[in-house]
């Protein structure tokens, strides 16, 4: 019981944060569902970026409460540092799986196509004509004329000149059978 009464005046202010953060987290999602559905961005997507900004809100009250609860900026430096040190080289590994992530986030809010989209991608190497099936966290399901799915990098689709065939090009096709 003496560790309640000690530390009352901390767990009145955890409860006001957390009573924050979630006001935070609901206005966030609440603009991110609006944003999407003007967009018409799809559902899948609208869950993706909801769950990327309950993590960072998680993640920064975490933050918060250890100060609270009385930790020093130099002991949360110190961990910081070793963790992001870990991180730099665990990312630096696998920097091309964040950049589709970092990619994937950038199309969800300035991305001109939509599922159900033609579109051709104008890639010297290996150009592409196809339908957008999906938009996912890593990559695009690009459906070709022949029935073929073809999965493209996000990061690939921001560095390439891509051209609209045509509008809800799927619901035609879907019309046409």
């Amino acid at each position: 019981m003496s560790f309640f009464e000690t530390n009352q005046e901390e767990f009145i202010i955890t409860g006001i944060v957390f009573l924050s953060i979630l006001v935070i987290r609901f206005v966030t999602n609440f603009t991110i569902s609006k944003v999407a559905r003007r967009n018409g961005i799809n559902e899948a997507r609208i869950r993706l970026m909801r769950r990327y900004v309950t993590v960072t809100l998680f993640l920064i009250a975490m933050l918060i409460e250890a100060f609270i609860f009385g930790a020093e900026f130099e002991d949360l430096a110190v961990i910081f540092s070793s963790v992001f040190a870990i991180l730099g080289i665990a990312l630096f590994a696998i920097w091309s799986i964040l950049s589709n992530v970092t990619s994937g986030i950038i199309m969800f809010f300035n991305f001109p196509y939509k599922v159900g989209d033609k579109i051709e991608i104008h890639d010297k190497d290996f150009p592409i004509k196809a339908i957008i099936e999906d938009i996912r966290a890593f990559q695009l399901h690009l459906r070709l004329d022949n029935g073929d799915l073809v999965t493209y990098p996000n990061n690939l689709m921001l560095q390439k000149a891509v051209t609209l065939v045509e509008k809800d090009a799927i619901d035609e096709g879907a019309e046409a059978v």
